[in-house]
């Protein structure tokens, strides 16, 4: 929960940049005390009603471990910062352009308001 209230921030880019094909993507994660216990209907009404959330965000998954994702163990080995390290804990962000390349990865903590010259640089 200690990152939870971002997700404001990330609707925020998501509603700013839609238009110029910018798109916000949310893969819940129950790997980190066990913050993301509820179903996927649980997790979609508690964002849409807490945060306004109306970018896409697909069913959970594992970001680190035996068995990771497919896409999380990409997003590790092949981003330019921190590269094979794995996901310490949940809102780590991944910048990616249009061709698929990872041009950013970002600690929790960095906010979505944080990288909102990064992604203005990108468009």
């Amino acid at each position: 929960m200690w990152y939870t209230p971002q997700l404001a921030g990330l609707q925020d880019l998501y509603k700013t940049y839609k238009d110029q094909d910018f798109v916000v993507l949310g893969f819940p994660c129950n790997q980190f005390l066990k913050q993301e216990p509820g179903s996927m209907g649980e997790i979609l009404d508690f964002c849409q009603t807490n945060y306004g959330v109306s970018f896409p965000i697909y069913a959970k998954l594992k970001v680190k471990g035996r068995h990771q994702a497919k896409l999380y163990d990409y997003l590790v080995n092949y981003s330019p910062e921190r590269k094979g390290k794995k996901i310490k804990w949940n809102f780590e962000k991944f910048l990616i352009n249009r061709e698929g390349e990872i041009i950013h990865r970002y600690k929790p903590k960095v906010t979505p308001e944080d990288i909102k010259e990064d992604i203005e640089n990108l468009l």
